[in-house]
């Protein structure tokens, strides 16, 4: 029997809504199914296809999602880019890479125009996979099709993982040969091979790089670009060679940059030393240098300060910050999010707190969603996961921030970790009422938890719900559930006899 009221007139509107409102995927597979049959004249569309593949797809439902994908090539309606991309990184997370690349391989008998991010995606995928290789032959077969329409990401990806491998040698042959391939190097071009060039010792390659920056994507005063520069400047210093790493300042201030003599003339004076805290001070004096030297504007201030951030680099993220407010800039959500996660792993939590109490609020800017997620993951690696709960409460009380999958996957993680099992089981009753599924290893372990507190009633509740979904557990619950009993119970034999005389009866 159908577990739904089904409306008169079906539209694909109603039929997507229906489905996500479906806890059980399973379920949710067999209306899917069922609407054709009661609807004789309605069809699927690609919206329908794209909610039934992606709610199979986060309940790793692997099997039922490529049975979804045959009907969507059967029906040829018209499919977007982002639904196989979101199938490919299933496939491989469920560690069925074979599965994704035949998807993909596919994907011409699809009603799919463009394969753009599809093909990112599978590459990306099979470079986390290590199948480099056969990353390769996937982007020399398809890399020149109508249907991929921009190569950029997809080199770039090569140039990153050559260089990750000690050869920039043959990242800078892929990023030379970028014209031919119908596209130009971008500024995250830039950065992948500089960076490589300097890991490797290769600062002469690095500065001609640099100067073809002047003329190639610079434009005057573009300050995005500083970014690029600061990593040739800190390898000339830790290499020693800090009179070069001046003079190529000058030349970035006067061609790159445009700016006016003034703003690197106090450099030249410097008197520098053979420390290794000179050679800090003189990097600290350069990066200030280059941002004096930008023609001030929010994008190259937040290109600066996430950068330093996520290098660990907080004085001098921090020094940023303040240039930003002299100009009348004020830092972004990204630039604080960046802050809190350099403060976490720096295990400053205090300072990382606060950025979110005290920073922003003073800074006028509300924390999102991606800001908190990251301070509530800091807080949980810590050990302090009940402190980060308290964030779920600011975040249901702010306008305009609504906790995500990821709030939640968090918080339980973090509260399991830390042995809160019934705070754990609360945040997840919570997450089933925004409709976000926790997986088959979430209720394992919090169930196995109750049972080891003697919660039998709760795990039982969960062990339900995870039945309800049509997750089958897996021995490990059973065994915690009967050790959870039989150590409750007074006598062992009087339950197993009960049992056994409840059968009995049963047959008679």
């Amino acid at each position: 029997m159908s577990v739904v009221r089904w409306p008169r007139v079906l539209t694909p509107t109603l039929l997507s809504q229906i489905l996500k409102k479906q806890k059980n995927p399973v379920t949710a597979l067999k209306l899917f199914d069922e609407a054709k049959e009661r609807f004789p004249s309605y069809g699927h569309n690609g919206s329908v296809y794209a909610t039934m593949i992606d709610i199979l797809g986060k309940s790793n439902r692997v099997l039922e999602m490529k049975y979804v994908i045959e009907r969507m090539k059967e029906d040829s309606c018209e499919c977007k880019d982002t639904v196989f991309a979101s199938a490919i990184r299933t496939f491989s997370k469920a560690g069925k890479l074979d599965d994704a690349i035949s998807l993909f391989k596919s994907l011409h008998e699809f009603n799919c125009v463009n394969w753009t991010l599809s093909f990112d995606t599978l590459l990306q995928e099979m470079v986390k996979e290590s199948e480099l290789e056969a990353a390769c032959h996937i982007f020399r077969k398809y890399c020149y099709g109508w249907e991929v329409s921009s190569r950029i990401t997809a080199l770039n990806l090569l140039m990153k993982v050559l260089c990750q491998v000690k050869r920039s040698d043959l990242a800078s042959h892929v990023f030379q040969e970028m014209n031919y391939q119908g596209c130009y190097p971008d500024r995250d071009s830039y950065r992948i091979l500089m960076k490589g060039f300097c890991v490797e010792g290769k600062l002469h390659e690095a500065t001609h790089l640099l100067y073809s920056m002047f003329w190639r994507i610079s434009q005057k005063g573009s300050g995005e670009d500083i970014v690029v520069y600061r990593i040739l400047l800190d390898a000339l210093c830790d290499a020693g060679e800090v009179d070069e790493a001046v003079e190529v300042l000058g030349k970035i201030l006067r061609k790159g940059l445009k700016a006016p003599r003034r703003c690197y003339h106090h450099v030249e004076a410097g008197h520098w030393e053979g420390t290794s805290e000179g050679r800090e001070r003189v990097k600290r004096l350069l990066t200030e240098t280059l941002i004096r030297g930008a023609i001030p504007s929010l994008d190259s201030y937040s290109a600066m300060a996430i950068d330093l951030f996520e290098e660990g680099k907080l004085v001098e993220g921090e020094e940023v910050l303040l240039a930003m407010r002299k100009k009348r800039f004020e830092p972004t959500p990204l630039i604080y999010g960046a802050k809190v996660r350099a403060l976490c792993k720096a295990g400053k939590l205090e300072e990382a707190v606060s950025v979110i109490n005290k920073e922003m609020r003073e800074g006028r800017c509300l924390p999102t969603v991606g800001v908190y997620n990251i301070l509530m993951k800091g807080l949980c690696d810590e050990g302090r996961s009940i402190e980060a709960v308290g964030y779920l409460k600011k975040m249901s009380k702010q306008v305009s921030c609504v906790a995500n999958e990821e709030t939640y996957q968090t918080l339980v993680d973090g509260l399991c970790g830390d042995g809160e099992f019934l705070e754990a089981s609360q945040v997840m009753e919570e997450m089933l009422i925004k409709s976000f599924l926790p997986g088959i290893e979430t209720y394992s372990v919090v169930i196995k938890g109750l049972c080891g507190m003697n919660r039998r009633y709760e795990a039982v509740m969960w062990l339900e719900e995870m039945v309800s979904q049509d997750m089958v557990p897996d021995s490990s619950v059973w065994n915690a559930l009967a050790e959870s009993v039989c150590i409750g119970a007074d006598d062992v034999v009087e339950i197993l006899e009960h049992l056994i005389s409840s059968k009995r009866e049963s047959y008679n």
